[in-house]
């Protein structure tokens, strides 16, 4: 698999997000403790030297599975999480981004994880808001860095206008947006990051919270799994390593067998049929 560089380091396009570990929802223990165990191992052992976690996977559990499966970590593994969220006791999503919050969310995700640094921390934004707010945050995050709790920023789920505000600040690592084969509201972040060599990570590249079945059971999709043996899934993940090349993929999983499919589809080549079949960058045709 090609790598492309996440802050200071370069990572394989292809890595592993913690946010199905735990329960249903991102909530919870795990359904299968020893089998989520045994699917970060073998996440490491394939390759992946990127994994996407928070402390409020759980809460508490994405981390906590993390460091039971992998410490004393590898010295290329890139550990990167988020701040700005929380959950109720019910697994509601709640905002927790004023500058206090997301310096406790970093020291958080340290003292679980049980390092010293991070390789990147997301800024996860709610909604447009203040530009002064957004500074407020930024200067938390940028003290954070120079204090060395964190190798590089990231933001999470933001328009080109605050990326760019955040730019302007300082250096940006990496973007998390949802992006996908249906939904690529994301295209003018996505295209900055490719004009300034950052990398763009999407959530949802499946469809998830749009609809997994809009992607996977799209005819166009399927089409072109069915000609090259692949699955669907492997696909629309195949495709998000095409439409540019500093996307990383993160996808998540509790089973081992979808992890070696997922796996697989950074070894899947989608051919100039198959892009044209898929819009190539656009919608599937």
């Amino acid at each position: 698999m090609k790598t492309f560089p996440l802050g200071r380091r370069n990572v394989h396009r292809v890595g592993f997000g913690a946010m199905q570990l735990p329960g249903r929802g991102a909530f919870g223990p795990p359904r299968d403790r020893a089998e989520a165990l045994a699917v970060v191992r073998r996440a490491v052992d394939l390759g992946v030297d990127h994994i996407d976690t928070a402390q409020y996977y759980g809460p508490d559990v994405a981390n906590e599975i993390l460091r039971s499966a992998l410490y004393p970590y590898p010295e290329n593994l890139a550990l990167v999480s988020k701040v700005g969220a929380k959950r109720d006791d019910k697994g509601g999503w709640l905002a927790a981004d004023r500058p206090e919050e997301l310096r406790a969310g970093v020291q958080e995700n340290l003292r679980a994880l049980g390092v010293e640094r991070l390789a990147a921390v997301n800024l996860r934004l709610h909604a447009k808001g203040d530009p002064k707010v957004l500074d407020e945050q930024l200067d938390a995050m940028i003290a954070m860095r120079d204090e060395g709790l964190i190798e590089g920023i990231g933001m999470s789920n933001v328009d080109e206008e605050q990326l760019r505000q955040a730019l302007a600040r300082t250096e940006i690592v990496c973007v998390q947006n949802p992006f996908n084969l249906v939904d690529q509201q994301s295209r003018p972040v996505l295209d900055l990051c490719v004009e300034r060599g950052i990398a763009f990570v999407p959530f949802f590249p499946l469809g998830a919270a749009f609809g997994r079945e809009r992607v996977l059971g799209h005819p166009a999709v399927k089409a072109v799994a069915a000609r090259l043996d692949a699955t669907p899934a492997q696909v629309a993940l195949a495709w998000v390593l095409a439409v540019a090349p500093n996307t990383l993929l993160i996808p998540g999983t509790a089973s081992l067998e979808h992890l070696e499919q997922n796996m697989a589809a950074g070894h899947l080549r989608l051919d100039e049929d198959a892009l044209a079949a898929l819009g190539a960058g656009g919608t599937p045709e």
